[in-house]
């Protein structure tokens, strides 16, 4: 990931930006699977300054998390070989801030679409690289599961998906 294509920016980086009254600041929030299960932590919000927003949540990975995406005998050699490999201190991923819903109540993110094994299998990063593009892209294709996205969608209107609606659905509180 080079300097070169950042596009996205910790909001504590930015002056003038921080979080809007009627949002919750998650950070160090911890984050569940569509499972209950434990991700990890939100350690950033990431702003996308042409659309003015947070759109990613930098989530630093559970370590059993880790351990579960470093078993090489979860897929069968038949259905072929992983294109990466996570290194040590790749402990963060990125989730679209439309792919995840607040509970207040317990200070909790959800990631209701996504489960842990799509988690550990997807390619992380060293805290503090630089986020390109296609990593972003890489990234909407591994949880939608979606190969028809590519580097022809332009950054220029792609945070308007559905995956990056601004409006976090919060849990209903009764």
């Amino acid at each position: 990931m080079t300097d070169t294509n950042k596009n996205l920016f910790k909001l504590d980086e930015l002056s003038g930006y921080k979080v809007a009254e009627d949002y919750s600041d998650v950070r160090g929030w911890d984050v569940k699977d569509a499972n209950s299960r434990t991700i990890g932590k939100v350690d950033h919000l990431l702003v996308n300054k042409t659309a003015e927003r947070v759109v990613y949540l930098d989530v630093e990975v559970d370590s059993t998390l880790i351990e579960e995406g470093h078993n090489t005998y979860q897929t069968a050699a038949s259905e072929g070989v992983h294109a990466f490999l996570n290194k040590d201190g790749e402990n963060h991923l990125i989730i679209p801030i439309g792919m995840a819903t607040l509970d207040e109540e317990n200070k909790l993110v959800n990631a209701n679409q996504i489960d842990r094994s799509t988690f550990a299998k997807i390619k992380r990063f060293k805290k503090g690289d630089v986020i390109d593009f296609d990593y972003e892209l890489d990234v909407i294709r591994h949880y939608k599961g979606d190969n028809t996205i590519h580097s022809s969608n332009a950054v220029d209107g792609f945070y308007d998906r559905e995956e990056f609606d601004n409006s976090i659905n919060k849990k209903d509180s009764e």
